[in-house]
């Protein structure tokens, strides 16, 4: 581990291929390699942004973003990423911005499930954005859980929960940065759409994976706009 001098943006990118993508556009001269995930130092127009390859589940990801945390002390800890969209409630393509997350793999069974449940919410401020975003983005609160959208979760997600889409592990991260009092930014691609009956994914990880370049382009070309707003 080098370089351990404090940045101001780290960006978190969790799954293989969504790092895979953000190799091909960054094109960093070098990578290193840490106990939690590779890592290089980029650039984004003008400002010197360390990305981290945070891995997949709500356990990698809290570990690495305490990692990051306390390895660059950045201002900001950014996560980009992929998320499924509940039919009605999201829309393929459209990024989320979001606001507040939820944990919807919660069950306690011997006290208060709903306290268990609040305990591990958080919110993100996003105040400072503004509300003129890029094309296609909206604000939009996200649960996560160490598991693929199950379609029978439909209703309890949108109606429970009250989430237009659903990932692996952004509640994770937004948890860990709330608890040492660091800004965050997540910012999910819909890849997929899950109805009540069945999910376009299940059993189909190439239709996924072809989804991802679209997503994740998209992602790293806005990026430098939300760099920019927070400075100001």
């Amino acid at each position: 581990m080098t370089d351990c001098s404090p940045v101001p943006f780290v960006v978190l990118i969790s799954a293989n291929s969504e790092w895979r993508i953000a190799l091909e556009i960054l094109k960093p001269d070098q990578t290193n390699a840490s106990s939690l995930g590779d890592w290089f130092v980029g650039e984004v127009e003008t400002h010197r942004v360390i990305f981290f390859h945070s891995g997949w589940g709500k356990t990698r990801s809290a570990a690495t973003t305490q990692f990051v945390i306390d390895h660059w002390q950045p201002d900001l800890v950014i996560n980009l990423g992929t998320c499924g969209g509940l039919e009605g409630f999201a829309t393929l393509g459209e990024t989320l911005l979001v606001t507040d997350t939820v944990m919807y793999d919660i069950f306690e069974r011997m006290g208060d499930s709903q306290q268990a449940v609040n305990y591990y919410r958080s919110e993100l401020n996003t105040d400072w954005i503004g509300t003129d975003l890029p094309e296609n983005t909206r604000r939009a609160p996200l649960a996560s859980a160490d598991q693929d959208i199950d379609f029978r979760n439909f209703q309890v997600l949108t109606q429970e929960f009250g989430v237009p889409a659903a990932d692996w592990e952004s509640a994770a991260i937004a948890w860990v940065l709330k608890a040492n009092g660091v800004s965050g930014l997540i910012l999910r691609g819909v890849s997929d759409i899950i109805t009540p009956f069945g999910s376009e994914t299940d059993n189909n990880h190439s239709l996924w994976h072809s989804r991802v370049e679209m997503i994740m382009r998209k992602l790293m070309h806005d990026l430098p706009f939300y760099l920019e707003n927070f400075l100001k």
